[in-house]
Protein backbone atom coordinates (compact mmCIF):
# COMPACT_ATOMS: atom_id res chain seq x y z
CA UNK A 1 0.00 0.00 0.00
CA UNK A 2 1.30 3.80 -0.66
CA UNK A 3 2.71 5.49 1.87
CA UNK A 4 1.58 9.14 2.71
CA UNK A 5 3.97 11.78 1.10
CA UNK A 6 5.27 14.74 3.59
CA UNK A 7 2.36 17.05 3.32
CA UNK A 8 4.73 19.89 2.90
CA UNK A 9 6.35 17.97 -0.17
CA UNK A 10 2.76 18.76 -1.99
CA UNK A 11 2.63 21.52 -3.99
CA UNK A 12 -0.77 23.33 -3.70
CA UNK A 13 -0.82 24.74 -7.15
CA UNK A 14 -3.54 22.78 -9.72
CA UNK A 15 -2.26 19.88 -11.21
CA UNK A 16 -2.94 16.27 -12.22
CA UNK A 17 -1.92 13.06 -10.29
CA UNK A 18 -1.07 9.96 -10.98
CA UNK A 19 -1.42 6.85 -8.79
CA UNK A 20 0.68 3.99 -9.86
CA UNK A 21 1.42 -0.21 -9.36
CA UNK A 22 4.85 -1.71 -8.07
CA UNK A 23 5.21 -2.40 -12.10
CA UNK A 24 4.67 1.37 -12.72
CA UNK A 25 1.38 1.21 -14.41
CA UNK A 26 -1.25 4.21 -13.42
CA UNK A 27 -3.88 3.16 -11.65
CA UNK A 28 -5.76 6.17 -11.92
CA UNK A 29 -5.51 10.11 -12.79
CA UNK A 30 -6.99 12.96 -11.17
CA UNK A 31 -6.95 16.71 -10.93
CA UNK A 32 -7.26 19.44 -8.18
CA UNK A 33 -7.55 23.20 -7.93
CA UNK A 34 -4.98 22.22 -4.94
CA UNK A 35 -3.27 19.39 -5.12
CA UNK A 36 -2.55 19.49 -1.65
CA UNK A 37 -5.66 19.40 -0.40
CA UNK A 38 -6.88 16.79 -2.83
CA UNK A 39 -3.92 13.85 -2.35
CA UNK A 40 -4.43 14.76 1.20
CA UNK A 41 -8.14 13.48 1.49
CA UNK A 42 -6.51 10.34 -0.17
CA UNK A 43 -4.77 9.65 3.27
CA UNK A 44 -7.24 9.28 6.06
CA UNK A 45 -9.13 6.15 7.74
CA UNK A 46 -9.35 3.95 4.62
CA UNK A 47 -12.34 2.85 5.90
CA UNK A 48 -13.70 6.53 5.39
CA UNK A 49 -13.10 5.98 1.95
CA UNK A 50 -15.37 4.21 -0.97
CA UNK A 51 -14.57 0.76 -1.62
CA UNK A 52 -12.56 1.38 -5.00
CA UNK A 53 -11.00 3.66 -3.64
CA UNK A 54 -9.50 1.65 -0.66
CA UNK A 55 -9.20 -1.23 -3.17
CA UNK A 56 -6.92 1.64 -5.76
CA UNK A 57 -4.57 2.69 -2.53
CA UNK A 58 -4.27 -0.43 -1.29
CA UNK A 59 -2.37 -1.67 -5.25
CA UNK A 60 -0.54 1.88 -5.44
CA UNK A 61 2.74 2.08 -4.89
CA UNK A 62 3.62 5.51 -6.03
CA UNK A 63 2.19 8.75 -6.81
CA UNK A 64 3.30 11.42 -9.10
CA UNK A 65 1.92 14.62 -9.85
CA UNK A 66 2.49 17.37 -12.18
CA UNK A 67 1.18 21.51 -11.64
CA UNK A 68 -0.12 23.99 -13.96
CA UNK A 69 -1.26 27.17 -13.56
CA UNK A 70 -4.89 26.64 -13.76
CA UNK A 71 -7.99 24.84 -13.47
CA UNK A 72 -8.80 24.22 -16.88
CA UNK A 73 -5.07 23.36 -17.64
CA UNK A 74 -5.93 20.71 -14.78
CA UNK A 75 -8.69 19.47 -17.01
CA UNK A 76 -6.97 19.34 -20.15
CA UNK A 77 -4.14 17.57 -18.47
CA UNK A 78 -6.01 15.03 -16.81
CA UNK A 79 -8.04 13.55 -20.00
CA UNK A 80 -4.86 13.49 -22.10
CA UNK A 81 -3.04 11.57 -19.27
CA UNK A 82 -6.26 9.14 -19.20
CA UNK A 83 -6.58 8.33 -22.93
CA UNK A 84 -2.68 7.99 -23.11
CA UNK A 85 -2.93 5.07 -19.94
CA UNK A 86 -6.52 4.13 -19.63
CA UNK A 87 -6.39 3.61 -16.05
CA UNK A 88 -8.64 1.04 -14.96
CA UNK A 89 -9.54 2.89 -11.91
CA UNK A 90 -10.70 5.95 -13.48
CA UNK A 91 -14.25 5.90 -14.79
CA UNK A 92 -14.80 5.36 -18.76
CA UNK A 93 -17.45 7.14 -20.85
CA UNK A 94 -17.45 6.87 -24.25
CA UNK A 95 -19.99 7.51 -27.35
CA UNK A 96 -22.45 4.70 -27.91
CA UNK A 97 -21.59 4.33 -31.28
CA UNK A 98 -20.33 6.37 -34.05
CA UNK A 99 -22.64 8.68 -34.81
CA UNK A 100 -22.48 10.29 -38.61
CA UNK A 101 -21.59 14.09 -39.31
CA UNK A 102 -22.60 15.97 -41.82
CA UNK A 103 -19.48 17.28 -43.50
CA UNK A 104 -18.36 20.10 -46.18
CA UNK A 105 -15.07 20.61 -47.05
CA UNK A 106 -14.51 24.08 -47.07
CA UNK A 107 -11.00 23.93 -47.75
CA UNK A 108 -11.39 21.87 -51.38
CA UNK A 109 -11.47 23.81 -54.73
CA UNK A 110 -14.73 22.30 -55.00
CA UNK A 111 -16.53 21.60 -51.75
CA UNK A 112 -18.19 18.57 -52.04
CA UNK A 113 -21.04 17.59 -49.25
CA UNK A 114 -21.37 13.96 -47.15
CA UNK A 115 -21.77 11.78 -44.37
CA UNK A 116 -18.69 11.03 -42.28
CA UNK A 117 -17.95 8.81 -39.49
CA UNK A 118 -15.24 8.81 -37.21
CA UNK A 119 -11.72 11.75 -36.76
CA UNK A 120 -13.03 14.99 -37.89
CA UNK A 121 -10.41 17.08 -39.80
CA UNK A 122 -10.03 20.96 -38.78
CA UNK A 123 -10.29 22.13 -42.56
CA UNK A 124 -14.15 20.87 -42.68
CA UNK A 125 -17.67 22.28 -41.65
CA UNK A 126 -19.69 20.00 -39.51
CA UNK A 127 -22.85 19.37 -38.19
CA UNK A 128 -24.34 16.62 -36.48
CA UNK A 129 -23.85 14.44 -35.09
CA UNK A 130 -27.06 12.78 -36.07
CA UNK A 131 -28.40 9.67 -34.54
CA UNK A 132 -30.72 8.73 -37.26
CA UNK A 133 -28.97 8.24 -39.95
CA UNK A 134 -31.26 7.41 -42.58
CA UNK A 135 -33.30 10.66 -42.01
CA UNK A 136 -30.09 12.62 -42.51
CA UNK A 137 -29.51 10.90 -46.15
CA UNK A 138 -33.00 11.72 -46.70
CA UNK A 139 -32.30 15.53 -45.78
CA UNK A 140 -29.12 15.43 -47.88
CA UNK A 141 -30.40 14.14 -50.89
CA UNK A 142 -33.35 16.62 -50.63
CA UNK A 143 -30.72 19.68 -50.64
CA UNK A 144 -28.50 18.35 -53.47
CA UNK A 145 -31.60 18.98 -55.23
CA UNK A 146 -31.59 22.68 -54.07
CA UNK A 147 -28.15 22.79 -53.17
CA UNK A 148 -26.27 20.87 -56.28
CA UNK A 149 -22.85 20.61 -54.89
CA UNK A 150 -20.84 16.99 -55.72
CA UNK A 151 -20.44 14.41 -52.99
CA UNK A 152 -18.51 11.81 -55.35
CA UNK A 153 -15.00 11.62 -53.92
CA UNK A 154 -11.85 12.64 -55.21
CA UNK A 155 -10.81 9.99 -56.88
CA UNK A 156 -13.90 9.39 -58.47
CA UNK A 157 -14.07 13.55 -59.67
CA UNK A 158 -10.71 13.47 -61.16
CA UNK A 159 -11.93 10.44 -63.42
CA UNK A 160 -14.74 12.56 -64.83
CA UNK A 161 -12.75 15.49 -64.82
CA UNK A 162 -10.01 13.14 -67.10
CA UNK A 163 -13.27 11.77 -69.22
CA UNK A 164 -14.80 14.82 -70.00
CA UNK A 165 -18.29 13.93 -69.18
CA UNK A 166 -20.18 13.83 -66.24
CA UNK A 167 -21.18 11.29 -63.98
CA UNK A 168 -25.07 10.73 -63.13
CA UNK A 169 -25.86 12.78 -60.44
CA UNK A 170 -25.43 15.59 -63.21
CA UNK A 171 -28.19 14.20 -65.52
CA UNK A 172 -30.32 14.12 -62.38
CA UNK A 173 -29.83 16.97 -61.37
CA UNK A 174 -28.10 16.64 -57.98
CA UNK A 175 -24.62 17.93 -59.23
CA UNK A 176 -24.18 21.29 -61.34
CA UNK A 177 -20.86 19.24 -62.93
CA UNK A 178 -18.06 21.49 -61.88
CA UNK A 179 -15.80 18.43 -63.26
CA UNK A 180 -16.90 19.41 -66.90
CA UNK A 181 -16.56 22.84 -66.60
CA UNK A 182 -20.87 23.40 -65.93
CA UNK A 183 -20.57 25.62 -63.62
CA UNK A 184 -18.34 28.61 -62.63
CA UNK A 185 -16.33 28.52 -59.35
CA UNK A 186 -18.02 31.94 -58.32
CA UNK A 187 -21.41 30.39 -58.93
CA UNK A 188 -20.19 26.96 -57.33
CA UNK A 189 -19.49 29.06 -54.05
CA UNK A 190 -22.39 30.81 -53.90
CA UNK A 191 -24.28 27.48 -53.54
CA UNK A 192 -21.59 26.36 -50.94
CA UNK A 193 -22.70 29.52 -48.70
CA UNK A 194 -26.31 29.06 -49.28
CA UNK A 195 -25.82 25.10 -48.32
CA UNK A 196 -23.63 26.39 -45.11
CA UNK A 197 -26.37 29.19 -44.57
CA UNK A 198 -29.17 26.49 -44.20
CA UNK A 199 -27.45 24.10 -41.92
CA UNK A 200 -26.74 26.62 -39.59
CA UNK A 201 -30.08 27.06 -38.72
CA UNK A 202 -30.75 30.25 -41.09
CA UNK A 203 -33.47 28.61 -43.09
CA UNK A 204 -35.88 31.69 -43.27
CA UNK A 205 -33.27 33.49 -45.44
CA UNK A 206 -32.50 30.56 -48.09
CA UNK A 207 -36.23 30.42 -48.38
CA UNK A 208 -36.90 34.19 -48.81
CA UNK A 209 -34.38 34.34 -51.47
CA UNK A 210 -35.28 31.29 -53.43
CA UNK A 211 -39.11 32.51 -53.31
CA UNK A 212 -37.80 35.90 -54.32
CA UNK A 213 -35.40 34.43 -57.32
CA UNK A 214 -38.74 32.03 -58.15
CA UNK A 215 -40.94 35.24 -58.75
CA UNK A 216 -38.35 37.50 -60.38
CA UNK A 217 -37.87 34.63 -63.11
CA UNK A 218 -41.78 34.13 -63.43
CA UNK A 219 -42.29 37.61 -63.56
CA UNK A 220 -39.37 37.74 -66.40
CA UNK A 221 -41.34 34.85 -68.21
CA UNK A 222 -38.86 32.76 -67.65
CA UNK A 223 -41.50 29.93 -66.48
CA UNK A 224 -38.88 26.99 -66.72
CA UNK A 225 -36.34 28.90 -64.35
CA UNK A 226 -39.59 29.61 -62.12
CA UNK A 227 -40.85 26.28 -61.79
CA UNK A 228 -37.06 24.73 -61.22
CA UNK A 229 -37.11 27.30 -58.25
CA UNK A 230 -40.53 26.10 -56.89
CA UNK A 231 -38.81 22.84 -56.73
CA UNK A 232 -36.40 23.96 -54.90
CA UNK A 233 -38.24 25.70 -52.34
CA UNK A 234 -40.49 22.88 -51.60
CA UNK A 235 -37.48 20.78 -51.16
CA UNK A 236 -35.58 23.21 -48.58
CA UNK A 237 -39.16 23.34 -46.83
CA UNK A 238 -39.15 19.61 -46.80
CA UNK A 239 -36.09 19.45 -45.63
CA UNK A 240 -36.36 22.44 -42.69
CA UNK A 241 -39.53 20.28 -41.35
CA UNK A 242 -36.88 17.62 -40.69
CA UNK A 243 -35.50 20.34 -38.07
CA UNK A 244 -36.86 19.94 -34.97
CA UNK A 245 -38.07 23.11 -33.53
CA UNK A 246 -37.36 23.40 -29.75
CA UNK A 247 -36.69 26.97 -28.78
CA UNK A 248 -36.81 30.58 -30.46
CA UNK A 249 -34.86 31.45 -33.17
CA UNK A 250 -31.77 33.07 -31.54
CA UNK A 251 -31.68 30.46 -28.78
CA UNK A 252 -28.61 28.35 -28.29
CA UNK A 253 -28.21 25.40 -25.79
CA UNK A 254 -27.59 21.95 -24.53
CA UNK A 255 -29.78 19.93 -23.18
CA UNK A 256 -28.63 16.45 -21.17
CA UNK A 257 -30.54 13.98 -19.82
CA UNK A 258 -29.18 11.23 -17.50
CA UNK A 259 -30.11 7.59 -16.59
CA UNK A 260 -27.62 5.57 -14.11
CA UNK A 261 -27.58 2.69 -11.53
CA UNK A 262 -24.69 1.63 -9.56
CA UNK A 263 -22.53 0.03 -11.78
CA UNK A 264 -23.45 2.85 -14.73
CA UNK A 265 -25.08 5.32 -16.48
CA UNK A 266 -26.66 6.51 -20.22
CA UNK A 267 -26.41 10.17 -20.55
CA UNK A 268 -28.05 11.65 -24.14
CA UNK A 269 -27.51 15.16 -24.89
CA UNK A 270 -29.07 17.24 -27.51
CA UNK A 271 -27.32 20.09 -29.24
CA UNK A 272 -29.88 22.92 -29.95
CA UNK A 273 -28.33 26.04 -32.71
CA UNK A 274 -30.93 28.96 -33.46
CA UNK A 275 -33.82 27.01 -31.43
CA UNK A 276 -33.31 23.65 -33.53
CA UNK A 277 -32.03 19.92 -32.96
CA UNK A 278 -28.83 20.57 -34.82
CA UNK A 279 -27.01 17.07 -33.39
CA UNK A 280 -27.33 14.51 -30.54
CA UNK A 281 -24.59 13.09 -28.26
CA UNK A 282 -25.03 9.60 -26.26
CA UNK A 283 -22.69 8.37 -24.15
CA UNK A 284 -22.29 5.44 -22.04
CA UNK A 285 -20.81 5.78 -18.84
CA UNK A 286 -19.32 2.56 -16.52
CA UNK A 287 -18.62 3.61 -12.95
CA UNK A 288 -14.88 2.31 -11.70
CA UNK A 289 -15.63 3.99 -8.42
CA UNK A 290 -19.03 5.13 -6.43
CA UNK A 291 -20.49 8.63 -7.91
CA UNK A 292 -22.55 11.31 -6.78
CA UNK A 293 -25.10 12.82 -9.44
CA UNK A 294 -22.97 16.03 -8.86
CA UNK A 295 -19.67 14.19 -9.60
CA UNK A 296 -20.97 12.42 -12.88
CA UNK A 297 -22.51 15.45 -14.26
CA UNK A 298 -19.13 17.15 -14.08
CA UNK A 299 -17.34 14.09 -16.19
CA UNK A 300 -20.15 14.38 -18.66
CA UNK A 301 -19.38 17.49 -19.04
CA UNK A 302 -15.86 16.91 -19.28
CA UNK A 303 -16.19 14.57 -21.93
CA UNK A 304 -18.45 16.59 -24.35
CA UNK A 305 -16.82 19.78 -24.01
CA UNK A 306 -13.13 18.56 -23.71
CA UNK A 307 -12.72 18.66 -27.73
CA UNK A 308 -13.76 20.97 -29.54
CA UNK A 309 -17.69 20.21 -30.99
CA UNK A 310 -18.53 21.63 -34.76
CA UNK A 311 -21.34 22.93 -33.37
CA UNK A 312 -19.66 24.80 -31.32
CA UNK A 313 -20.49 26.12 -27.41
CA UNK A 314 -23.77 26.70 -26.10
CA UNK A 315 -25.03 29.92 -24.53
CA UNK A 316 -26.66 28.01 -21.65
CA UNK A 317 -26.14 23.76 -20.90
CA UNK A 318 -28.85 22.35 -19.16
CA UNK A 319 -28.31 19.71 -16.55
CA UNK A 320 -30.49 17.34 -14.37
CA UNK A 321 -28.30 18.71 -11.19
CA UNK A 322 -25.50 21.02 -10.92
CA UNK A 323 -22.07 19.70 -11.54
CA UNK A 324 -19.38 19.29 -8.82
CA UNK A 325 -17.69 22.95 -9.13
CA UNK A 326 -20.13 24.35 -11.34
CA UNK A 327 -18.17 28.29 -11.13
CA UNK A 328 -15.25 26.29 -12.60
CA UNK A 329 -17.54 25.08 -15.68
CA UNK A 330 -19.05 28.16 -16.72
CA UNK A 331 -15.90 30.05 -16.56
CA UNK A 332 -13.99 27.57 -18.39
CA UNK A 333 -16.87 26.96 -20.90
CA UNK A 334 -17.15 31.15 -20.75
CA UNK A 335 -13.44 30.81 -21.95
CA UNK A 336 -13.91 28.63 -24.82
CA UNK A 337 -17.14 30.48 -26.23
CA UNK A 338 -15.53 33.98 -25.84
CA UNK A 339 -18.75 35.05 -23.88
CA UNK A 340 -20.51 33.97 -20.71
CA UNK A 341 -22.41 30.21 -20.32
CA UNK A 342 -24.68 29.45 -17.90
CA UNK A 343 -25.01 25.86 -16.41
CA UNK A 344 -28.69 25.83 -14.48
CA UNK A 345 -31.12 22.87 -13.72
CA UNK A 346 -34.64 23.41 -15.43
CA UNK A 347 -37.36 23.59 -13.04
CA UNK A 348 -40.72 24.11 -15.27
CA UNK A 349 -41.86 25.52 -18.83
CA UNK A 350 -40.60 23.75 -22.12
CA UNK A 351 -36.63 23.45 -21.68
CA UNK A 352 -37.98 20.87 -18.48
CA UNK A 353 -40.21 19.43 -20.81
CA UNK A 354 -37.66 19.05 -23.18
CA UNK A 355 -35.17 17.67 -20.41
CA UNK A 356 -37.59 15.05 -19.71
CA UNK A 357 -37.63 14.20 -24.06
CA UNK A 358 -33.72 14.12 -23.64
CA UNK A 359 -34.09 11.76 -20.52
CA UNK A 360 -36.32 9.35 -22.23
CA UNK A 361 -34.10 8.71 -24.33
CA UNK A 362 -31.00 8.03 -21.85
CA UNK A 363 -33.49 5.63 -20.56
CA UNK A 364 -34.01 3.71 -23.31
CA UNK A 365 -30.71 3.79 -24.09
CA UNK A 366 -29.67 2.67 -20.45
CA UNK A 367 -32.33 -0.53 -20.26
CA UNK A 368 -30.42 -1.94 -23.74
CA UNK A 369 -26.95 -1.43 -22.01
CA UNK A 370 -28.51 -3.42 -19.00
CA UNK A 371 -29.88 -5.46 -21.22
CA UNK A 372 -26.80 -6.28 -22.98
CA UNK A 373 -24.52 -6.50 -19.39
CA UNK A 374 -27.24 -9.07 -17.96
CA UNK A 375 -26.41 -10.97 -21.44
CA UNK A 376 -23.02 -10.79 -20.93
CA UNK A 377 -22.93 -12.18 -16.96
CA UNK A 378 -25.27 -15.10 -18.49
CA UNK A 379 -23.15 -15.95 -21.31
CA UNK A 380 -20.14 -16.10 -18.85
CA UNK A 381 -22.00 -17.93 -16.08
CA UNK A 382 -22.86 -20.50 -18.73
CA UNK A 383 -19.44 -21.01 -20.01
CA UNK A 384 -18.19 -21.38 -16.33
CA UNK A 385 -20.71 -23.90 -15.17
CA UNK A 386 -19.86 -26.30 -18.24
CA UNK A 387 -16.15 -25.70 -17.72
CA UNK A 388 -16.57 -27.00 -14.16
CA UNK A 389 -18.83 -29.72 -15.17
CA UNK A 390 -16.06 -30.71 -17.96
CA UNK A 391 -13.04 -30.67 -15.39
CA UNK A 392 -14.90 -32.02 -12.65
CA UNK A 393 -14.28 -29.01 -10.33
CA UNK A 394 -15.78 -28.29 -6.71
CA UNK A 395 -16.82 -24.86 -8.02
CA UNK A 396 -16.56 -22.63 -10.71
CA UNK A 397 -13.48 -21.21 -11.62
CA UNK A 398 -12.72 -17.29 -10.74
CA UNK A 399 -9.60 -17.13 -12.17
CA UNK A 400 -8.01 -19.06 -15.25
CA UNK A 401 -4.18 -18.72 -15.82
CA UNK A 402 -2.64 -19.92 -19.33
CA UNK A 403 1.12 -19.76 -19.32
CA UNK A 404 3.32 -20.05 -23.06
CA UNK A 405 5.35 -22.74 -22.57
CA UNK A 406 6.46 -22.71 -26.22
CA UNK A 407 10.09 -21.58 -25.32
CA UNK A 408 11.03 -24.22 -23.41
CA UNK A 409 9.30 -27.33 -25.29
CA UNK A 410 11.69 -30.56 -25.13
CA UNK A 411 14.31 -28.73 -22.62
Amino acid sequence: MIQRPPSQSIPSRPGSYLFKDKEGRVLYVGKAKSLRNRLNSYFQQLSNLPIRTQQMLEEAQSLDWIQVTNEAEALMLEHNLIQEHQPRYNVRLRDDKSYPYLAVTVSDKWPRATLIRGKLKKANRYFGPYVDVGAIRDTLDLLQRTFPLRTCSDAKYRRHERLGQPCLDFHIKKCCGPCVDEVTEEGYQNLVTELLQFLEGDTENVLSALKKEMESASSAQEYERAARLRDNLLNVQKAAERQLMVGTRSEDFDVLGVQQDELGASVHAFLIRKGKVMGQRALTVDKTQEMTGEALVAKVLEKIYIEKSPMGYPKRVFVPELPENKVFFESWLSELRGSKVQISVPLRGDKRSLMETVTINARDSFQRNRLKRATDHNTRSRALSELQQYLNLPNAPLRIECFDMSHIQGT
